[in-house]
C-alpha cells in the first residue's frame, strides 16, 4: 500500500498509505453509465484554514434534502454521489459533524481527516510531465513473470484490449514508453480530494508508486523494458493520491471506485489504504462513516462488473488477530490504540475484495501482512531484490512490498477476463482462487491453516498460464517475433520467423500465436506460410467489427519440415481500418 498506508505501514518507510513502494535499489461496460453517478457540485469559493473534509451518508437516490442541510448548517457540498447516497461535504465548523447526525434523513457523518483540506482542493494544480527517456531494446523475462508462469501464458494471449484495468494509486505516466501503447486517457482521471478531474493529464504521477504498478500489470511486449503479466490490456490510471503527501482519504477512494463502475473497468488495483487510520473501527463515529462511504462504492463498482484487487500491507501484522494501532492517524500525530478485528483495513478487508499476500522466492516476504481467512491469494512482491518495473520519465526501476504482489494478480485477473468474456467479478475471484497453486506454511506457528489454504498464502500463487487456459508450458521450442508490421488498407504482409534447431517435421499440433492489433477483424484474413510456400489459413474474415485478433491457433504442419523460415500473412480485404502484426510465435 502506499506511503501512510503502504500495505500498512511501509516496511520500507514511505509516508503514507502505499502498501508497498519503497525502492529497494532504485535503477535505473465500455461506456459510462447514462445516468452518472456523481451530481452536480457546490463548493466554497474560497478555501480557508480550518476546512474539513467530512462523509455525510444517507439514502441512495434524491440527496438534494441533505444536500441543503449540510449549506444551513455551516457547511459546503465538495460533491455528491447520489447514486450510492455519499455526499462529501467541506466544513471549517467543529460541530459540523454533531450536527449533521441530528439532521433529518443522515444516517452516518464522518470526517475524513485529522488535518485541514488543502487549499489545492479548490484549483488543484496539475502534476509534472516528466521529459521521457530512452532505454536499449530488450525485455529480459523477470523472475517475478517466470514465477506466475506469465511468460508461458504470453504464448497463448496476451489478453484482450477490450479488458480495462484500472490503476488507482498516485498516478501514472502515461507518456512511459512501455505505457503509452496500452494507455487509455480516455478514461483516466484524477480522484485527488473526492471528485472526477477530467483534465489532460490530471491523472499523472505525483510520485512513482502508482507508474511502478501500471508496469507490472500491463507494461506493453514491445521489445523494450519490462512486460507486465497482461500487455495486451489496457490501462487507465485514476489518481486518488493527493500531491506532496501522497495520502490516499476516504473521499479520494469513493471517488475512484465510483470511476471504475462507470467507466467499465474490469479490474481496479488498489496498493494502499484508505488514510488517515490504518484500521477503521466501527465504534468511532468518523470511521464508521468511512467504512460505509467506501463499502458502498465498492459495492457500486462490483455491481457495474468490476473486481478489486487490493494489496495486504507491509506491517508484518496477523490481520485475523488485531491488537494494536500505532501508525493512526498518519496526516497528524499517531497514537497507540487497542483494537479488534472489527476494525478494518480498507479496502482491503471490504467484502468483495482480492486480498493479496506477498512473496519472496518461495517464502512469505518478511513485511508482508499476513491472516487465515483475510488473504486470498499470494504473488511476488520482492524481499530482498524487489521488483523490477517502470518509473515516470521513461525510468525503470525496483521496489518491494505488498504494492507489488497486487498488481500480479491484477494482471492474471485481466487474463481471466480476457480468456472469458462477460465474468463477473466473483467468478474471477472463484478463478483466481481455483487455479492459485497451493503453497504450504512454512515452520512458523503464525502460519495456521492447511496446505491448500493458509494465513500466510490463503489459497495459494495466481497462475497466469492457467488463467489462460493452458496447464502445462508449452510443449517443444519456442520462436517469436516481435517486431511491428503495418497493416495498411487492402494491402498484405508477412512476418517472418526463422525455425533452426528442431528435428524432423513439425507437429501435428503446431501452436501458432497470433497478435494483431486491428480495428474491424472482419477485413482480415490470416495465414501462416510453411517454408515450402504451403498455406495455412488460420483466420478468414471473421469477427466483423471486433478489435483486434489476440489468439493461439492449433495447425497440423506435420507434412511440413520444421527447420526455414515461416511467415505469417495478413491480408487487408476493405478500406477504412488499418493495424499492425503486434507479434506472433510458434511453439513445436
Amino acid at each position: 500500500m502506499l506511503a501512510a498506508a503502504l500495505g500498512a505501514a511501509l516496511t520500507f518507510g514511505a509516508p503514507a498509505a502505499l502498501a508497498g513502494t519503497a525502492p529497494v535499489s532504485p535503477s535505473a461496460p465500455a461506456a459510462p453509465a447514462v445516468a452518472p453517478a456523481a451530481a452536480p457540485t457546490s463548493q466554497s469559493a474560497t478555501w480557508v484554514a480550518g476546512t474539513r473534509a467530512y462523509l455525510v451518508i444517507t439514502t441512495p437516490g434524491d440527496t438534494s434534502a441533505v444536500r441543503s442541510a449540510v449549506a444551513s448548517n455551516g457547511g459546503t457540498v465538495f460533491q455528491s454521489y447520489d447514486a450510492i447516497g455519499v455526499i462529501v461535504a467541506h466544513s471549517a465548523s467543529g460541530t459540523f459533524a454533531s450536527t449533521m447526525r441530528g439532521v433529518s434523513g443522515v444516517q452516518q457523518v464522518g470526517a475524513t481527516r485529522t488535518s485541514d483540506v488543502p487549499a489545492d482542493a479548490y484549483n488543484p494544480a496539475l502534476p509534472a510531465n516528466p521529459a521521457q527517456s530512452t532505454t536499449p531494446a530488450g525485455e529480459p523475462v523477470r523472475a517475478d513473470m517466470a514465477q506466475i508462469k506469465a511468460d508461458q501464458a504470453w504464448a497463448v494471449t496476451t489478453g484482450s484490449a477490450s479488458v480495462k484495468v484500472g490503476i488507482l494509486d498516485t498516478g501514472v505516466d502515461d507518456q512511459h514508453q512501455d505505457l503509452a501503447p496500452n494507455f487509455n486517457a480516455a478514461d483516466s482521471a484524477s480522484c485527488a480530494y473526492g471528485k472526477p478531474d477530467t483534465r489532460t493529464g490530471a491523472w499523472r504521477d505525483v510520485g512513482t508508486h502508482g507508474t511502478h504498478v501500471a508496469g507490472t500489470v500491463a507494461a506493453a511486449k514491445n521489445g523494450k523494458g519490462v512486460v507486465g503479466v497482461a500487455p495486451g490490456v489496457k490501462i487507465s490510471s485514476v489518481r486518488i493520491a493527493e500531491p506532496g503527501s501522497s495520502l490516499f482519504f476516504a473521499e479520494n477512494t469513493v471517488c475512484g471506485f465510483m470511476w471504475a463502475g462507470d467507466h467499465g473497468f474490469k479490474v481496479t488495483n488498489n496498493s494502499y489504504y484508505t488514510d488517515p487510520w490504518q484500521f477503521n473501527c466501527p465504534d468511532n463515529a468518523d470511521q464508521a462513516a468511512i467504512i460505509e462511504g467506501v463499502k458502498r462504492a465498492q459495492e457500486y463498482a462490483e455491481g457495474k462488473g468490476s473486481l478489486q484487487v487490493a494489496a495486504a500491507g507491509n506491517s508484518n501484522i496477523d490481520l485475523a488477530n488485531k491488537k494494536t494501532d500505532t501508525e493512526s492517524p498518519n496526516d497528524s500525530t499517531p497514537v497507540t490504540r487497542t483494537i479488534t478485528n472489527a476494525c478494518l483495513d480498507i479496502p482491503t478487508e471490504l467484502p468483495g475484495v482480492v486480498t493479496v499476500s506477498a512473496m519472496g522466492t518461495t517464502a512469505k516476504a518478511s513485511y508482508s501482512n499476513y491472516g487465515l481467512n483475510v488473504i486470498d491469494v499470494t504473488a511476488p512482491g520482492g524481499d530482498a531484490t524487489g521488483i523490477y518495473s517502470t518509473q515516470p520519465g521513461g525510468k525503470y526501476g525496483t521496489m518491494s512490498g505488498t504494492s507489488m504482489a497486487s498488481p500480479h494478480v491484477a494482471g492474471v485477473a485481466a487474463l481471466l477476463a480476457s480468456a472469458n468474456p462477460g465474468i463477473t467479478p466473483a467468478q474471477i475471484r472463484d478463478k483466481l482462487a481455483t487455479q492459485a497453486n497451493d503453497v504450504a506454511c512454512p515452520s512458523d506457528s503464525r502460519c495456521t491453516g492447511t496446505t491448500a489454504k493458509n494465513g500466510f498464502f490463503g489459497e495459494g500463487q495466481v497462475d497466469a498460464l492457467k488463467a489462460v487456459g493452458g496447464s502445462t508450458p508449452p510443449a517443444g521450442k519456442y520462436f517469436e517475433n516481435q517486431a511491428d508490421f503495418a497493416i495498411a488498407d487492402n494491402a498484405t504482409v508477412e512476418s517472418p520467423i526463422t525455425v533452426s534447431g528442431v528435428t524432423g517435421n513439425a507437429p501435428a499440433t503446431l501452436k501458432v500465436g497470433v497478435d494483431v492489433k486491428h480495428t474491424y477483424t472482419g477485413d482480415l484474413k490470416v495465414d501462416l506460410i510453411a517454408p515450402d510456400g504451403t498455406v495455412y489459413t488460420v483466420h478468414n474474415r471473421a469477427g466483423g467489427s471486433a478489435d483486434n485478433i489476440a489468439q493461439t491457433y492449433t495447425v497440423n504442419a506435420s507434412s511440413e519440415v520444421a527447420n526455414g523460415t515461416w511467415k505469417l500473412r495478413v491480408n487487408d480485404n476493405a478500406g477504412g481500418d488499418t493495424g499492425k502484426i503486434d507479434a506472433w510465435n510458434l511453439t513445436f
